[in-house]
């Protein structure tokens, strides 16, 4: 039988009011909530009760099924733990791993003392409108998609009787579509910063990976050096596969992204030359001197963002610089589909009052035209 407990606690001035119960599955004693008034402890404690004895709640009566009191975070062990089984059997990819499990960590910390049956619609909405508020609606949808398979889990073990997250609605994201992105001037002020802080040796190359190929940070993380051929028809060639969609691409290598590809990879045989050091056959090319992947250049990248000037600028959108840049250069909308690997012609559209743009300069180079043989005429 499940037992509920109020524990007086008095440190120095203060009295507090602890409200414990024990698991009626493991027996195990668990911490429920602190309060500082004896009164508020009681409502809570019978609440509490009203949970664990099946004939207090209607709800929980016409379940007809024993409720497991897990908190959200337990329920997240669980819900990961899951993941990782499947990871293991190659039902889920390890980069699909690594985002869930990180999204699902970001939400943990929200709600990971309270039970998962006493998290309401309500909470969740609150919590979705902060992070759209805090970062986008497209991550306000991926938080969301992370509590809908809590619930989802926690229906599955008995830890809830209803999902309060089925009914709420993803934000769209086209209200939130990041289309920012920069002149050929201000790419070179970045590149030039780049070059200045103690990620000198590599960031070079992967701004001009972003910039000049449209390689997303996980292609440009993921890149192997047999990827590349330095030699090939004179300029070299690089390939690229995005693990979001299963494509792969290649090009040829632009000259600034070979050079600084190879002045990157001339720096990591001098210091591992160096310091004698053993690269563990890794053939990342981006990658600390043991072999070991870089994970993360956030801090740097924003140092050279401030450095040279440019505020609210993501690493993706360099992935826009690129496909910006190259319909501003004379290129069409199915040329930069092909170049950036898009599924679907439809996810290019964004970029269409460019090409207006380039039809308005074309048009007026024509009127010239016109105008200067009428003259001659």
């Amino acid at each position: 039988m499940a037992t509920v407990v109020i524990q007086k606690r008095k440190r120095k001035n203060n009295i507090s009011y602890i409200v414990n119960y024990s698991d009626p599955l493991s027996n195990r004693k668990k911490y429920f909530k602190t309060f500082t008034r004896q009164k508020n402890a009681q409502k809570a404690a019978n609440y509490l009760r009203g949970l664990i004895d099946l004939g207090k709640i209607g709800e929980i009566k016409k379940s007809k099924m024993k409720l497991k009191l897990l908190t959200f975070s337990e329920v997240f062990r669980l819900l990961k733990a899951e993941w990782q089984k499947r990871l293991e059997s190659n039902d889920l990819r390890q980069k699909t791993f690594e985002e869930y499990s990180y999204r699902l960590g970001l939400v943990n910390r929200r709600f990971n003392k309270g039970l998962l049956c006493e998290v309401s619609k309500e909470d969740i909405i609150t919590y979705l409108k902060e992070a759209a508020c805090k970062f986008s609606n497209v991550t306000s949808k991926r938080c969301l998609f992370i509590i809908k398979q809590i619930f989802k889990h926690g229906l599955t073990i008995n830890a809830v009787i209803e999902d309060p997250s089925s009914d709420i609605s993803y934000l769209s994201e086209k209200e939130h579509v990041r289309n920012k992105f920069i002149l050929p001037a201000e790419l070179e002020r970045l590149i030039d910063a780049s070059r200045k802080g103690r990620t000198k040796y590599y960031l070079p190359a992967l701004i001009c990976l972003g910039a000049e190929h449209g390689a997303s940070k996980q292609e440009a993380l993921s890149l192997r050096w047999p990827d590349i051929d330095f030699d090939y028809d004179g300029s070299g060639t690089i390939r690229f596969f995005r693990t979001k969609n299963m494509r792969e691409r290649t090009e040829y290598l632009m000259p600034r992204t070979k050079q600084a590809l190879l002045a990157w990879c001339d720096h990591q045989e001098w210091m591992r030359h160096r310091k004698k050091s053993d690269p563990n056959r890794s053939r990342l090319v981006f990658c600390h001197l043991d072999g070991s992947p870089i994970k993360s250049f956030h801090k740097a990248w924003k140092e050279a963002c401030n450095k040279a000037g440019i505020k609210y600028f993501h690493f993706h959108d360099l992935r826009h610089t690129f496909c910006s840049n190259l319909l501003l250069s004379g290129s069409d909308l199915k040329d930069v589909k092909e170049m950036i690997s898009h599924n679907d012609l439809s996810m290019t559209d964004r970029y269409s009052h460019l090409t207006l743009n380039y039809k308005r300069l074309q048009q007026a180079r024509l009127a010239e035209h016109y105008t200067n043989h009428s003259l001659i005429g």
